[in-house]
């Protein structure tokens, strides 16, 4: 007999935006809300879905906050929702990591201080 199944972590975006003043950067942007999860397939059928997470990403500087999970499962409902600042914790900024030399383009996700291809500091 043959018995395919397996085990993932996916991604899913949800259909919310709304529109902010970024605390971060102070740049006017969007709310875009994903949810991850766990999910076991037995062939290759999504059966049985755990670990829901919400997320909020901004549009301006990609700054991810994690989402109140009451408040992501009325968005993932389709109720009309507003996200307020008590509602996000945590904070990390995708873009964070990644340098960009102002000589020559070059970018890395390295901790570099000087540019790997030309030299200057970053």
């Amino acid at each position: 007999m043959f018995f395919m199944m397996g085990i993932n972590e996916r991604r899913k975006e949800l259909n919310f935006h709304q529109m902010i003043v970024c605390s971060h950067c102070g740049a006017y942007g969007q709310y875009h809300v994903f949810m991850t999860y766990m999910v076991l397939t037995l062939f290759f059928i999504p059966c049985f879905k755990w670990r829901r997470q919400y997320f909020v990403e901004t549009s301006c500087c990609h700054t991810i906050y994690s989402l109140d999970s009451e408040i992501g499962r009325r968005i993932e409902r389709g109720e009309n929702v507003e996200i307020r600042p008590e509602h996000l914790r945590g904070m990390a900024r995708a873009g964070a990591r990644i340098k960009r030399c102002s000589q020559c383009g070059f970018t890395t996700e390295e901790d570099f201080e000087y540019c790997p291809k030309c030299g200057s500091r970053l």
